[in-house]
């Protein structure tokens, strides 16, 4: 009997180690600070929104990209699956407020097999954050988001998301969120409306193409666009939100990348589409074109340089403009870098996009710039990861 015990003590063991080396939970995030100007930053209170203009510098959190942190992990079930949770939180870094909910951008458990990919449900990032890797700057606070006011990088609840394995260069990406309201594509009970995307993505050493569909339904009617309603003046427009094509749109949208030795060239062209809005105010699109391109230079393991052009035409009045940017980073190890963007917005008569992903309107709150007015920017930061 002595004996017996003896063994199983001995044994006991390895059986736990062999366990845990079966599941393992990773702490992660990034915090990114640094120090901005920024000129054009609109001022004063009239009838028809800011009435001047001034600059501005201050620290800020997230221009080179968004301060995180989260907590992955992956338990090892057998026959090649798995099962896999995320939840991931973005903060100010300068005065540590958390952004929104508790794990607003990633609240995540699922199935994981390489055969077969990846199934999800929870909250994640909408997939039209697909463009992040298409877009030189890596959708900074200044970039692909900006000129569609923050179109492309929304995060989406009740979602259901699929990630195929990679065959023959070919990968496929999809995710179906429910508006969870009696009326399927929403009907103002809930906060969100129903979502969805598809994207394919091929692969190979010297290219990588991208094709991406999603729309995003306004919570309100189900529509694909931002309707308010005249008579309770700014306050409607705030409740069922103005943004219009910029928030509750369809997006089709097409990008590559070429890869150069130590150049990466990549560009894209986004077709926005609502089906109209009620109440539709002047400057307020329902079609909107954009595109973008640019080139990112390797010059040294640690040292990039980028330089990228963004574009956005809009129906309705709502004008055109146009984002030049120039920055890099440097690595300093692998896991700091110093980074620096200078970037200006040129909008046309009618238009006034800024810099950073602002909200439709003419408030001195919006930070957008005056009407036909431009707004220029320096960031300089540092990130590190973990």
């Amino acid at each position: 009997m002595m004996k017996k015990l003896l063994l199983a003590a001995a044994v006991l063991p390895t059986f736990s180690a062999a366990a845990q080396a079966q599941s393992s939970v990773t702490l992660y995030g990034r915090i990114d600070a640094g120090l901005e100007y920024m000129n054009g930053v609109p001022t004063g209170v009239g009838p028809n929104g800011a009435t001047g203009s001034s600059s501005r510098f201050r620290a800020e959190s997230g221009d080179w990209g968004t301060s995180l942190w989260g907590i992955k992990g992956t338990e090892d079930l057998g026959g090649g699956n798995r099962a896999v949770f995320k939840l991931e939180n973005g903060f100010n870094a300068m005065n540590g407020a958390a952004q929104g909910n508790l794990f607003n951008r990633w609240a995540t458990v699922g199935m994981a097999n390489d055969q077969f990919g990846t199934l999800l449900l929870g909250r994640m990032l909408f997939i039209s954050n697909g463009v992040w890797d298409f877009d030189p700057f890596g959708q900074s606070n200044w970039s692909s988001a900006s000129l569609v006011r923050g179109r492309n990088w929304p995060q989406s609840s009740n979602n259901i998301s699929y990630q195929s394995p990679k065959v023959a260069g070919f990968d496929f990406y999809g995710q179906y969120s429910l508006s969870n309201a009696m009326s399927w594509n929403g009907n103002g009970t809930t906060a969100q409306g129903r979502q969805a995307g598809a994207q394919i993505t091929y692969t190979v050493p010297l290219f990588q193409v991208r094709g991406l569909y999603d729309e995003i339904r306004n919570p309100n009617n189900g529509s694909l666009g931002g309707a308010y309603n005249p008579l309770n003046g700014a306050n409607g427009l705030n409740q069922a939100n103005g943004n219009g094509a910029y928030a509750y749109s369809r997006e089709y949208t097409a990008m590559f990348n070429l890869f150069l030795g130590q150049f990466k060239v990549q560009g894209g062209y986004q077709a926005i589409r609502t089906s109209g809005m009620a109440f539709q105010l002047p400057g307020q699109p329902t079609t909107l074109d954009h595109e973008w391109g640019g080139v990112t230079w390797q010059a040294t393991p640690a040292a990039a340089l980028i330089g990228a052009v963004y574009h956005v035409n809009g129906n309705n009045g709502a004008g055109n403009a146009t984002i030049y940017s120039i920055g890099g980073s440097y690595n300093v190890s692998k896991r700091t870098l110093f980074d620096l963007q200078i970037a200006t917005v040129q909008n046309s008569k009618g238009a006034n996009y800024g810099l950073n992903a602002n909200n439709y309107g003419t408030a001195a709150s919006t930070d957008n710039p005056l009407r036909g007015h431009s707004q220029t920017g320096v960031y300089a930061g540092i990130q590190h990861s973990f």
